[in-house]
């Protein structure tokens, strides 16, 4: 079936009953799914039309809350691995032995099987006693043809601007590799967390497990290997003078000016990656595929943000679910209307993001970092001030809000919520790094979307950063139950916004408004 609005016409009319739909899989499963709300219903079937979509069973999902549940479980899936290891991550950190070691032990007992990482070029050759290539060296002289380190190089970073930044601030002026997949086999799992001993132990993120998602871990591989493409290969040193070398794969293509090329290969990408995986859910709604393993109850849909290379699939994502929840076809009797929750670390949040949340007339609830839970609180120099520069870009926020008459309002009485509610996570001992969106139909109903990923939905991460999030649907109970708990879990340590009376040095305010499209 070709993937044009006659998917969407099959994906409605299949997922747009409000009696469960019951489809026939390979003659002896079924797969059961009700999308009862028509607003998500609209927004799945227009978002299918520009996305790839794979269907899961809710299953073989697991959530976390926990840092030290998603490091052990990334030992777990390192460990089980008999063919291939694929991991993205920002960086990993220079005490993390116990990592390597696993995925040293793995490869030795496994002979078949195959790692490859891709990290970000800036951020793991940093002047450091131990960056995260020279961590990396040993594993790839001890496997030279099973293992494989690509580092991507922002090509934004080039010339006089290159040579004077100083390396810890390189990458906030141009940006990261930031998409963070670990896999397995078969197996996935999907943070905001990068690979350092703190994110395993006291730095809050999500963490979101897949298990026998063969088509989905495939998705993930491919999108490796296409920026495998315009990224360095991380090779050792033949010589004494270093102990590795930095190769560029495409003699054809300059390092620095590869935008074109990048945007062609991610492109075309996502456009096959649609018509593969639409095709086959279609074929799942039609009762073509037969021997299905489980139920397929939920929709997971890969959007890709590189703003630097034109590719802006979160922003078209953001824009058609506001736009689709907020419209009157979503009031229907006894809807009191969906409610949002956004989160991130990193209050900086992007200007039509604000507009989306201000210009609509969803309840939103957004949670943010407090300076102390800042993972730059209390550092040396310039980037101490950090902290301050959030609390000012939240003051701009908030004074929109007001502007807008959006301030937050409560009935006690009948339990609606309005407007947009601005509260600051803080736990002692912690700092945060949680990333996302939930929407509920209602105030009171368990969330029934999901966007989760690498984003941190601020300035960086739309224009600058190169990202991988994932929107889930899902009305399968269970699920959505394990989706309340997470978020209640964060909110948890959710406190009053105090930014409008804290304390903001000058400097400090001339960095915000002066960065504030990096921060």
């Amino acid at each position: 079936m070709p993937v044009t609005a006659s998917w969407s016409r099959t994906l409605l009319q299949q997922y747009g009953h409000t009696k469960l739909a019951r489809l026939r899989l390979r003659g002896s499963r079924s797969l059961s799914t009700a999308v009862t709300d028509p607003a998500i219903r609209q927004f799945i079937c227009r978002l299918g039309e520009h996305q790839p979509c794979y269907g899961v069973a809710s299953s073989s999902i697991r959530i976390m809350s926990q840092p030290q549940d998603f490091y052990q479980c990334l030992l777990n899936m390192i460990q089980r691995a008999r063919q291939r290891i694929f991991i993205s991550s920002l960086y990993i950190g220079s005490e993390d032995f116990e990592l390597i070691d696993t995925l040293r032990a793995s490869l030795q007992a496994n002979p078949l099987l195959r790692v490859q990482m891709h990290l970000d070029y800036n951020r793991c050759t940093r002047p450091e006693p131990l960056s995260t290539a020279n961590l990396l060296v040993p594993l790839l002289k001890e496997f030279p043809d099973r293992v494989r380190v690509w580092l991507f190089r922002s090509p934004k970073l080039k010339g006089l601007l290159a040579k004077l930044m100083p390396p810890r601030f390189n990458e906030g002026w141009g940006g990261t590799w930031h998409p963070k997949i670990y896999g397995a086999d078969d197996e996935l799992l999907i943070s905001g967390a990068n690979l350092n001993t703190s994110y395993f132990t006291n730095r809050q993120d999500r963490y979101i497990h897949f298990t026998d998602q063969a088509p989905l871990a495939q998705y993930c591989l491919s999108f490796l290997d296409q920026a495998a493409t315009f990224s360095y290969s991380l090779l050792p040193s033949s010589s004494t003078s270093g102990d590795y070398v930095l190769d560029w794969p495409d003699q054809r293509t300059h390092p620095h000016h590869f935008e074109s090329k990048a945007q062609a290969a991610l492109t075309a990408f996502q456009d096959r990656s649609r018509k593969s995986s639409i095709s086959k859910v279609t074929s799942v709604m039609s009762g073509v595929q037969q021997g299905e393993k489980s139920k397929a109850d939920t929709l997971v849909f890969p959007i890709i943000q590189a703003g630097q290379f034109s590719v802006r699939e979160e922003e078209r994502c953001l824009s058609l679910l506001f736009r689709q929840v907020s419209g009157t076809e979503s009031q229907t009797p006894g809807n009191t209307g969906h409610m949002i929750d956004l989160t991130s670390g990193y209050f900086g949040l992007y200007k039509p993001y604000q507009d989306l949340i201000i210009g609509s007339q969803l309840a939103c609830r957004v949670l943010a970092a407090s300076p102390k839970a800042n993972g730059f609180y209390g550092s040396r120099g310039v980037s101490g001030r950090v902290p301050e520069g959030y609390t000012v870009l939240e003051r701009q926020f908030m004074r929109a809000v007001n502007t807008a008459k959006r301030d937050w309002t409560h009935d006690q009485h009948t339990g609606e919520h309005s407007g947009v509610q601005l509260n600051e996570w803080e736990r002692d001992g912690w700092t945060y790094h949680a990333k996302g969106i939930w929407l509920r139909p209602t105030p009171s109903a368990d969330p029934s979307v999901t966007l989760f990923g690498s984003t941190n939905l601020n300035s960086r991460s739309a224009n600058l950063d190169t990202e991988l999030s994932f929107l889930l649907v899902t009305n399968a109970s269970a699920l959505r139950s394990r989706l309340a708990e997470e978020l209640n879990d964060l909110r948890a340590y959710a406190h009053p916004w105090k930014g409008a009376e804290r304390k903001v040095r000058l400097g400090s305010w001339i960095l915000a408004r002066a960065l504030q499209d990096r921060l």
